[in-house]
């Protein structure tokens, strides 16, 4: 017998390995995707470090003294004058207390005993030797959503402005503010969009710039808006839209649809609209994606505008799939693309920003397990996600406002499509937090297509690149490091916003603002601080500067092609948008 007949498969591996999955994908159910382990982790590492810290015990005690001076001073203060200087101001993105009532007393004392006390918390739970970066992270990010929790204004008896509301509106707002618990919680039962969804029917108020379906395989639709102009630029214009949520992002109310302003500037525009996964598509990967996604659509564009180069344009997590292709182009000598633009999408992921919190070997574990059961990573699960980061804004003003005031926020165009969520399945899903988020794969030159590694560095297509002031999804410190990763020519633009809001940022739009500057302004310094110091400051929509940049790589006028390519195969079959945006 030699050695290979001793290597027997143990008959148990498949019986454990699935008694372990179905074990973690309860737990996963259980917890809301979150690893009990990691928290334990997180919390053992920070406290075991400062009980063993005397120095740093020492400095919060008297960091505590001293706080309770602050407020004993301002409380002999406030006694005498009641515009006296407070002991300490709210954050800049805190509005919580912006209310006069706030002032008065006692709810001043209150508001200042709540805001000293979460200082201390924050110094309670960083910069300790010895925990690691990331559970300090973990434990001051959970420090602050169990304070938020607490915070004066979730409650009746330390909310001045609940309570004046409940007196002028006679307990009325109450009344209103159950009503609208009631009809939410039906409305989750029944599987049903949130109140004021229905006023927005994708193809007829939101998704509606006119065109045709081109193009449709198993993963994606493709499709070709009607031009808007006599003339075109002969170079289309690909957005490759994120799949975690639907595309009509970028076609959102005819005013500020970034597919129309596109069109009216004299561009043909080709959008990808991706199948809603379900649990028979669990074994979609990247690389299905990218072949049935971007490679595909190039091929179709190629056919439909006659061998012309086109402008591909990657949001979110199809930004990071379109880098991805690129850089597969570029290594295979595919010359196609025109330029490359990048909004709101990361390449390099060792700063992902708070979304990192639920990124480690034991929360991922969890995460495949539960997709491992399902097929998938259910959309609501990620929005949840994505609202505990926020949960200020996301979640207790919400609370606040709907369920105690009774005032339901008035459902816009942007809110709407936020809650028409998409799943992801299990092996994409697996392979992306993986292969990027975990191991930065793509940024250390280690991520392979087609069993052959690639390199952002091989990129030479101008790119134009966007990042946002407020962004919780892709950190634009982050997103700016694609500085790093090539030496192709970049513009990089930081526009006001969040990861949607200052996207969807048409022209007109009040209080919109940017900053833009090249590579070859920039200098050979990439600090995205030094960049932000230097970079020029201009009022009004990044589209602008966008257009303008895409109109220079492009040439003259001339007329728009054909709506599909019937006589090659690509006859419509159908008009925008599609059927895929439409899926459950």
């Amino acid at each position: 017998m030699n050695n290979i007949e001793h290597v027997a498969t143990d008959p148990l591996d498949g019986i454990s390995q699935t008694l372990d999955r179905a074990a973690a994908a309860g737990i996963a159910h259980l917890t809301h995707g979150l690893s009990p382990v990691t928290m334990m982790l997180a919390a053992t590492d920070w406290m075991l470090h400062l009980a063993s810290a005397p120095g740093k015990q020492l400095q919060l005690g008297a960091k505590a003294l001293r706080k309770c001076w602050r407020l004993s001073d301002y409380i002999g203060r406030s006694l005498s004058n009641p515009d006296a200087t407070p002991a300490i101001e709210p954050l800049p993105q805190d509005r919580r207390f912006i209310d006069p009532a706030w002032k008065e007393p006692p709810f001043n004392l209150i508001v200042q005993a709540f805001l000293l006390n979460q200082q201390w918390w924050h110094a309670a739970t960083t910069g300790i030797g010895g925990v690691s970066r990331h559970h300090e992270e973990i434990v001051e990010f959970a420090a602050r959503q169990i304070l938020d929790v607490f915070a004066p204004a979730n409650f009746l008896a330390t909310n001045p402005v609940l309570q004046r509301k409940i007196v002028e509106t006679g307990g009325r707002c109450v009344v209103d503010g159950f009503h609208n618990l009631m009809e939410d919680m039906q409305r989750l039962a029944r599987g049903e969009p949130p109140v004021g969804a229905e006023a927005f029917p994708v193809g007829e108020k939101v998704a509606t710039a006119r065109g045709k379906v081109v193009y449709r395989n198993a993963l994606i639709e493709l499709i070709q808006y009607e031009p808007t102009t006599e003339t075109v630029r002969p170079e289309p214009v690909l957005i490759v839209p994120a799949w975690i949520m639907k595309y009509y992002i970028l076609d959102l109310s005819p005013e500020n649809s970034l597919v129309r302003w596109l069109t009216d500037q004299g561009f043909t525009v080709f959008m990808i609209s991706w199948h809603n996964p379900g649990k028979q598509d669990r074994g979609l990967d990247l690389e299905d994606y990218r072949q049935l996604g971007p490679m595909a659509a190039l091929d179709v564009i190629d056919t439909i505008v006659g061998g012309q180069k086109v402008h591909a344009a990657g949001y979110c997590l199809g930004g990071t799939l379109l880098s991805i292709a690129a850089a597969a182009m570029a290594r295979d000598g595919d010359e196609r693309l025109a330029s490359v633009t990048l909004l709101a999408a990361q390449t390099e992921f060792s700063e992902p920003g708070e979304l990192g919190l639920f990124i480690d070997e034991a929360q991922l574990n969890v995460l495949d397990n539960m997709m491992w059961g399902r097929g998938y990573l259910d959309g609501a699960q990620m929005g949840g996600a994505f609202q505990i980061l926020r949960s200020n804004d996301l979640v207790w003003s919400r609370v606040l406002g709907t369920y105690l005031m009774g005032e339901r926020e008035p459902m816009s165009d942007l809110m709407a499509w936020n809650t028409d969520a998409t799943r992801m399945p299990y092996r994409m899903h697996s392979e992306y937090l993986n292969r990027l988020f975990l191991n930065d794969d793509l940024a250390e030159g280690k991520y392979k297509v087609d069993d052959r590694t690639i390199t952002l560095s091989a990129i030479d297509t101008p790119m134009f690149v966007v990042g946002t002031e407020r962004d919780h999804v892709a950190p634009w410190r982050s997103v700016h490091k694609i500085h790093l990763l090539t030496s192709a020519e970049i513009t990089f633009v930081l526009t006001s916003g969040g990861h949607n809001a200052g996207i969807v940022s048409e022209p007109g739009h009040k209080g919109r603002s940017y900053r833009v500057m090249t590579r070859e302004a920039c200098g050979p310094s990439y600090d995205p601080e030094a960049w932000l110091e230097r970079a020029e400051g201009k009022a009004g929509s990044w589209w602008t500067e966008w257009g303008a940049w895409l109109t220079a790589r492009s040439g003259a006028l001339s007329a728009p092609p054909a709506m599909g390519a019937p006589d090659k195969g690509f006859t419509p079959l159908g008009d925008a948008p599609g059927r895929y945006v439409l899926e459950k």
